[in-house]
């Protein structure tokens, strides 16, 4: 989390001091609307500028993995980015309009225009001609903006609705851009601040030409189909093993794809459950939760088309340290699999204990699981809510005494990866020891 918070807050405050070096707000007497034509051009400034990157991290790019932390640091960084991004636009939305209503409602004096400046350079003057019509673009871009966000926002929406909605959001960005450029202060260009907006808007744009046609994360999907389906009632979990019919570059343990296997639908995430050997095969463990994973068992059949795009993440249990400690919350359980799977005959593996934490226990799935942990020798503790109690850190400590020489890998719902990381914090745990997926791609 710590390089995501990082990345936010240079972003933010890079923006801020290169417009302060360009703008003189700073060295000017107080003057409401000078004040406010200032403050109109910093929030577009940010709003634009956290929207480029937003738009850049929707794309996927798996060049910025190792410095996020994972491909879901980025999408959680995306979403900073696409709230923060609404209500800067709001912020900027209400300077420009708030003072011309209290001025329509005899609130404030309207201020005294000087005379027009003839703009000399050729594109600065065709850009003071489209004011009007930059102005214009922008404000119905913001509301269509606005609407799209909120519906990324809200978790009930469906998901197949958000994959196409969110998708119209790079008009609406594209649109945003050229109010941007025609708008922008004409002196901001002589500054750093105008090239560094202009290369943020055009990586920008390029991401969203890219998102509309449907090329995202093109060159890492491959095509296959199901093989066997095996689906275990219990606990809702659907095995689905596929066999690859495209090139695939191989994963580690730990690491997810985006699967489609409907098109209308859209891809959804999902962890690998299985180690790579090489031969075209992988497959899913995935846990019936919202409608769509729900319907999967009655969907599904053998020999289905699907497509898989990955590998991603960074949930890969590279640790100096001599000992480990997983944690698996439900189906938080698949990447320890994988994991497990690539242990076995690994002589020089670390002494690792893995605590599966389920309230929906299948007998037939937990056997599975000790047979593979007996054959890495992991030391496995299986805890059924309802007769075992409540899985916590105190818990983990007394079943782990030498618990400090270990880092912790955890796997399941946000909250209990967070109380169980508050919980080890206050009691030594470095926070670069404690290893989370954030598994919430929206």
């Amino acid at each position: 989390m710590k390089n995501i918070k990082l990345a936010y807050l240079l972003l933010i405050a890079g923006l801020t001091a290169l417009w302060l070096l360009a703008d003189n707000i700073l060295s000017i007497p107080y003057d409401f609307f000078a004040y406010r034509a200032s403050l109109i051009n910093y929030s577009g400034i940010i709003g634009i500028g956290v929207m480029s990157v937003g738009m850049i991290l929707a794309m996927r790019p798996a060049a910025m993995e190792p410095l996020l932390g994972g491909l879901d640091k980025g999408y959680r960084l995306h979403k900073w980015l696409g709230i923060t991004g609404l209500v800067v636009s709001v912020l900027h939305w209400l300077l420009a309009n708030g003072p011309k209503w209290m001025v329509g409602w005899g609130w404030m004096e309207r201020p005294q225009r000087g005379p027009h400046v003839e703009q000399t350079n050729a594109v600065f003057a065709f850009f003071d001609s489209q004011r009007h019509l930059a102005e214009s673009i922008g404000e119905w871009a913001f509301y269509g903006a606005v609407v799209l966000m909120v519906l990324a926002l809200v978790k009930w929406f469906p998901y197949r609705y958000f994959f196409k909605t969110h998708r119209i959001l790079a008009i609406a960005y594209l649109a945003l851009v050229a109010h941007a450029v025609v708008l922008m202060k004409f002196d901001y260009w002589g500054e750093i601040i105008g090239p560094l907006m202009a290369v943020l808007m055009v990586a920008g744009s390029v991401s969203a030409v890219i998102s509309l046609t449907r090329k995202v994360g093109s060159q890492r999907k491959a095509r296959g189909t199901i093989e066997e389906l095996e689906y275990h009632p219990e606990n809702r979990v659907l095995k689905v093993s596929v066999k690859l019919a495209g090139p695939w570059a191989g994963h580690k343990a730990g690491q997810f794809a985006f699967v489609t296997f409907d098109p209308a639908e859209g891809p959804h995430p999902f962890t690998i459950s299985s180690a790579w050997q090489g031969d075209g095969k992988l497959f899913f463990l995935i846990k019936g939760i919202g409608d769509y994973t729900r319907s999967l068992p009655s969907r599904l059949k053998a020999g289905d088309a699907v497509v898989i795009e990955g590998p991603y993440g960074r949930f890969e249990f590279e640790s100096d340290k001599p000992g480990q400690i997983w944690v698996a919350g439900g189906i938080g359980i698949t990447p320890f699999i994988a994991r497990m799977q690539s242990l076995i005959d690994k002589p020089d593996a670390p002494a690792v204990d893995l605590f599966y934490s389920t309230s929906a226990p299948d007998e037939r799935f937990i056997d599975h699981v000790r047979q593979i942990a007996d054959a890495a020798k992991i030391r496995l503790h299986v805890l059924v809510a309802d007769k075992d109690g409540r899985l916590d850190a105190e818990r983990i400590r007394k079943q782990v005494p030498d618990w400090k020489r270990s880092d912790i890998w955890f796997c399941g719902p946000s909250g209990f990866g967070s109380a169980l990381r508050k919980d080890f914090a206050s009691n030594g745990l470095s926070a670069d020891d404690f290893h989370q997926e954030l598994f919430d791609m929206r």
